[in-house]
Order: C-alpha cells, then structure tokens, then sequence
C-alpha cells in the first residue's frame, strides 16, 4: 500500500512538474510576442510620425530646398513620394514573400530612408541641387519609407496571437503618428525648415535599430511556403511566382480576387483621409474662423479616439468577426463624414470629429485584419503591399478631388461626396463582406 502511495505522488507531481513548465513556456511565448507586437507597433508609428514631421511647413521647406513656385512644389514633393510609394511597395512585398527575409528587409529599408531624409536636409546646404535633384532623392525616401511600414505590417501579419489584434497594434500607431506628427512638425518648423528633415532621418535609423531582434516568422522563413503553394498553385502559377515580377504580383493577387473587397475599402477609407489632410484645415480656418492652435485641437478630436481605440476594437473583431465593424463601421464613418461638412456649429464639428474618429477605429483593424483573414500565408507581403497600394492612391484621389471640387462647390460639397461614396460602397459591398467574414472564420475554427 505504502509503495503504491509513493508511486501515485511521485506520478502526479511529475505531471504537475510538466503541466507547470508548459505553463511557463506559454506564458514566455506570449510574452515575446507582445513585445515583438510592441516593437513592430513602434515601427509604424515612427513611419508616420516621421512622414507628417513635413506636411505643417511645406511652403517653407521647398522654399528653402530652392523650388520658384511654392505651390507647384509642394504638390510635386508630396506627389512624388506618393508615387514612389505605389510603384515600389510591390517588390518589397515580392522580395520577402520569395526570400522570407522581413528583417533584413525592414532594416536595410530604415537605414535608406534615414540617408535620403538625411540628405534632403544636408545637400542643399552644402550644395546647389537643382529641385528636380531634390525630387529625386524625394522618391528615393519614399520607395524606402513604404517599404518599412508595409514590412512592418506584414511582419504583424505573420505575428500569432488574433489578426484583429495584430491589425489593432498597426492601427493605433498608424492614429498615433498621424495625429502628433503634424503638430510636432508645425513646433520643428519654428526652430528651421531643415529640422523635421533631421527628426525624420533620426527616426528612419530608430526603425532600423527596432529591427534587431526581431524574428522573421514568414512561411518562407520558417519552411512551410513549399507546403502551403502546392495546395494553392498549379505549376504554371508557381513558376510565375517564383520568377517575381509584374506578373508575379497579377498572379498572386488574381489568386485571391476577393482580397478586392477590403482592397476597396482601403481605398475608400484613405480618400476620405486624403479630404481630411487637405480640407480639413481650410474648412476649419475659413468656415469658422478658427486660429492655428484651435484647427490643430479640432484635429486632435478626432485622431485621438482613432487612435486609442484602435487596439480594443480590433481584438473585439477577433470575437465578433469582421462583418459588422467593417460594413456597419463605413457606413458610421461616412455619415460622420458627411456631418462634418454640413454641421452649423464648432460644438457640432467637435462632436462629429470624436465620432468619426470612434467608428473609425471601430473599422479600420478589421478591414486590416480581413485582408490578414483571406491572403495565402506565402503570400502576406504581396496582399499588405495591394492594400498600401489602393490606400495610397486613394489617399491621391482624396487631394485630387479636393483639389477639383472644392473651388467650384465648396468644402461642404467634398465633405458629402466623400461620406456618400463611403456609405455606397458599405451598401454594395456588405454581402460580400458578410460571405467572406463567415468563411474565414469557419476555416479559422475548423
């Protein structure tokens, strides 16, 4: 009797020995994760906080880079990096789907944008570059800059714990970039038009060095792409991936056309955001009158909320699923657009500011996440690519359609048409949505 005691204690501590060393394993692993989450969240904020350090004294700062024609400068100094940014977040995506080589990747692309920051700042003043030259180097900066942030968010993509989680990390350091990179920028401006410059380039080396230590968690990384693209391609289709290219990029999309759906909502989203940037301050300044620092706090109303909420709301869309905050949040977005251009008081603006900054978040990390949800998993940086892509020329169509209506129409009138095309689209899209959400989230349970 006494043996078979000692036998069963022995047995069950054992197993309590074991049961306590995965559970200590576990909690290691979740722990790594979180602070690879939280490193990664620091990247982006750090893009965008650096990309909005400029936009506050643009006139100033082509100015003192030589430029003749503030105006036309400043629409080619932002265009340009636009397009950089459109044109060669494809190969970023394409090298580290092939390679499996985020890191490195991430690294080299924070070391370059630090050197072209760097060098907008420092030629002009030990030199005479023709503007055309400083356009040049501009594009440079922007190829690289697009290429860390969507290496980021690919690498949030790759990262375990709940993609509406992952997205929700991305998303509140894209809101909290944006919102204090304008500000900050608008102080460094008082100080010199080179200093945001110094800032940026400072910041492009920070993302570099955030960089180490990181783990690259690709498929192709980790072994199992050659699984995963024979269970997806055909021979013809493999072959075009691995050959790279423009045709890769049509093949591995066309692979999954429904990555069209939160595609078209990205590009939705960043128009409305591309009114914002440039109505938004001119509305406020012209329509009611407001100062400097009261346009910068009617701004903040809404960057905030959208970038505190962002984390939560994406969690939540782990549980609920992606249908309702990306359908019923658009349509809560662009009512709260549309409010904007048509609301009487500044009380009212406010209080529309603060909303559409809530929905916002309550949208964006699950649209994010959807795109997570549906790209093949050699495929990720591709699909992150596609979707900075569309967000990206939408953000271009948002300053165009500024650009072209607000003359003729008025503010008031962008602001509607902007709202609406969100609304419409929730509308014709949400079947679609609804589908797509219920099929990932079988395939996840199953």
């Amino acid at each position: 009797m006494k043996v078979t005691c000692r036998i069963t204690v022995s047995v069950t501590t054992t197993r309590e020995r074991m049961t306590a060393s995965v559970t200590s394993r576990e909690r290691e692993t979740a722990s790594a994760i979180s602070r690879e989450r939280v490193r990664l969240a620091s990247v982006v904020f750090a893009v965008l906080f650096a990309q909005l350090l400029v936009y506050p004294g643009i006139d100033t700062l082509v100015t003192a880079l030589g430029a003749s024609s503030v105006l036309g400068a400043s629409t080619w100094f932002l265009a340009v990096e636009l397009c950089a940014s459109i044109l060669f977040v494809w190969v970023w995506g394409l090298v580290s789907d092939a390679t499996g080589e985020r890191v490195r990747l991430l690294r080299a692309g924070g070391l370059l944008a630090a050197a072209s920051y760097g060098c907008l700042a420092a030629l002009p003043q030990v030199t005479t570059l023709p503007f055309a030259g400083t356009l040049t180097v501009r594009a440079v900066q922007g190829a690289a800059t697009i290429g860390v942030l969507s290496l980021a968010m690919t690498m949030l993509m790759d990262l375990p714990g709940g993609h509406g989680r992952n997205m929700g990390a991305a998303g509140i350091a894209i809101g909290s970039g944006t919102a204090l990179g304008a500000p900050v920028g608008g102080l460094l401006y008082e100080l010199g038009p080179f200093v945001p410059l110094w800032l940026a380039a400072l910041l492009g080396g920070t993302t570099a060095a955030l960089s180490v230590g990181l783990s690259d968690r690709s498929p192709a990384a980790t072994g199992e792409s050659d699984a995963t693209a024979a269970t997806v391609e055909d021979d013809t289709t493999a072959g075009a991936s691995r050959n790279g290219g423009p045709r890769a990029v049509l093949v591995r999309v066309r692979r999954t056309p429904a990555l069209a759906v939160p595609y078209a909502f990205g590009f939705i989203d960043r128009l409305s955001a591309g009114v914002f940037a440039l109505a938004g301050t001119l509305y406020f300044r012209t329509e009611f009158e407001l100062s400097p620092s009261a346009t910068g706090a009617m701004l903040f109303l809404f960057f905030a909320p959208f970038a505190l909420f962002q984390y939560p709301f994406g969690a939540l869309s782990d549980r609920i699923g992606r249908a309702t905050p990306v359908v019923a949040g658009s349509v809560g977005y662009g009512l709260g657009v549309a409010t904007v251009g048509v609301a009487p008081t500044v009380t009212v603006v406010g209080v529309a500011m603060v909303a559409v900054g809530v929905v916002g978040a309550f949208m964006s990390p699950a649209t994010m996440a959807l795109v997570t949800d549906l790209a093949d998993e050699a495929d990720r940086g591709v699909a992150m690519a596609g979707f900075n892509a569309t967000g990206s020329v939408g953000f271009l169509a948002g300053v165009v359609l500024t650009g072209s209506v607000a003359g003729s129409a008025g503010f008031t009138t962008v602001f509607l048409v902007a709202g609406g095309v969100e609304i419409l689209l929730a509308a014709v899209a949400a079947p679609a949505v609804v589908r797509l959400a219920s099929d990932t989230a079988e395939e996840t349970s199953a």
